[in-house]
């Protein structure tokens, strides 16, 4: 999904060479080598990750394999290259514990394997490439994948009842404007770390009512504590990403969630 978002935004500026999984196993480091010695680019945007948090928790050394392992092998051939790495992250690296949205310096802590592998990416990327950026992003949604508000509409179109867990806070993020973020941080030779988010912060509660609210549903939605929905990975309660940096760098902010869901429903089926 992201993907799919970071071609569309960056191939009009310019030149792209997309590789998916079927053309490139970030895990298998020769593969790795050879491609980006042939492809020679200025910047590698590495978003090739596990991505499924509770799958993480049953797959674990698949999940580090991908997010760690590939992670380092992408930023080995970028140092080798004497090419920049956009290298992309989670909300998840914190544990939610605190009640303000954290910054970039702040001490990640990582609930799951998921979170933690993600972390260990992070890690790789700042040790083996010097030209790196991290960018931390959160509750993505968009066109041509699989997304927490497409799954809202597609349970209330069956008649389900919907009760959806209201203490869980973050930051939903529509994977165009991250992209668009992502090309102005590039075409200014940005390094560190940045988050990146839409403005604002809502649970997921509130995101499933405004969600059917666009769409003009009338199907009633319940709030409940995490607790009667208990899943394989734990997820942080308040995971609010303050976006200093990006601001401070004179790219930010974005457009509040808001209206990035109503841009994103208007225009298109979610």
């Amino acid at each position: 999904m992201l993907g799919q978002a970071l071609v569309r935004t960056l191939e009009a500026r310019h030149e792209v060479l997309a590789l998916g999984r079927d053309r490139l196993d970030v895990t298998q480091p020769l593969e790795v080598e050879r491609a980006v010695a042939e492809a020679r680019p200025d910047w590698i945007v590495h978003a090739a990750a596990f991505t499924g948090v509770d799958a993480a928790e049953a797959q674990p050394e698949e999940a580090f394999r991908a997010n760690a392992w590939g992670s380092r092998n992408v930023a080995a051939a970028a140092r080798r290259q004497g090419c920049a790495v956009l290298y992309y992250s989670t909300d998840y690296v914190f544990d939610g514990r605190r009640r303000a949205p954290y910054r970039e310096w702040d001490e990640p802590a990582p609930l799951n394997t998921y979170g933690a592998s993600k972390l260990s990416g992070e890690r790789e990327v700042r040790s083996l490439c010097p030209a790196h950026l991290v960018v931390r992003t959160s509750w993505l949604f968009g066109p041509g994948g699989d997304h927490f508000p497409g799954k809202i509409l597609e349970r209330a179109a069956r008649g389900d009842r919907l009760r959806v867990i209201d203490d869980q806070i973050g930051c939903p993020t529509l994977t165009d404007d991250l992209a668009a973020a992502s090309l102005e941080l590039i075409e200014i030779d940005a390094r560190g770390t940045y988050h990146v988010t839409n403005a604002g912060s809502c649970s997921w509660y509130e995101l499933a009512r405004a969600v059917l609210e666009l769409a003009g549903s009338e199907t009633a939605v319940e709030g409940v504590p995490s607790s009667e929905y208990p899943t394989p990975a734990r997820r942080p309660a308040y995971s609010v990403l303050d976006q200093c940096c990006l601001l401070w760098s004179g790219v930010g902010p974005l457009r509040p969630w808001q209206e990035a869901l109503e841009a994103f429903t208007r225009g298109r089926d979610v």
